[in-house]
């Protein structure tokens, strides 16, 4: 079967996402990456495109300039066991200049997406019990950080 590696386009800043990502997230490292020379294009010695792996998972990058931008089109899932997992991802990816966006969403200072997911979250809204998981679902909707806690006293009052 064929590998798929996710490709992300940068305005000239993919060394230093390559070197924020690889700090949040274990057992990730830079494999490589290739620099202009002399000829060009671009200032001889920046890097033009590299790979590196986050957990286990390969990406390409390439320093293509301001023609594209990233939106939540597409966005990366980081699932975690619990609310420790949460606040470190979170706090982690949205230092430096990322945003909030809501039901555990965020844009990481490069303006990628991610998704901070507590496994509890699938366990709350796909409750057998409808009206628990419908208000498990309500108050995640109120949410930008996913709150476990808060997502079961939400589900409790029902």
């Amino acid at each position: 079967m064929p590998a798929i590696t996710p490709s992300l386009w940068f305005d000239q800043n993919l060394e230093e996402a390559a070197e924020f990502y690889v700090s949040v997230f274990p057992n990730s490292h830079i494999e490589s990456f290739s620099r202009t020379t002399e000829a060009g294009p671009g200032e001889p010695g920046s890097v033009l495109y590299g790979s590196f792996v986050l957990d286990g998972t390969r990406f390409i990058g390439l320093n293509g300039g301001p023609m594209f931008s990233f939106d939540e089109a597409v966005s990366f899932t980081v699932h975690c066991k619990d609310q420790d997992e949460v606040d470190y991802y979170w706090d982690r990816l949205i230092e430096g200049g990322g945003e909030e966006s809501e039901c555990g969403w965020l844009k990481d200072r490069f303006g990628l997406s991610w998704q901070i997911v507590p496994d509890r979250l699938w366990e709350l809204v796909g409750d057998p019990d409808p009206a628990r998981a419908a208000a498990a679902t309500a108050a995640m909707h109120g949410m930008s950080k996913i709150i476990v806690a808060d997502l079961e006293k939400a589900a409790a009052q029902v």
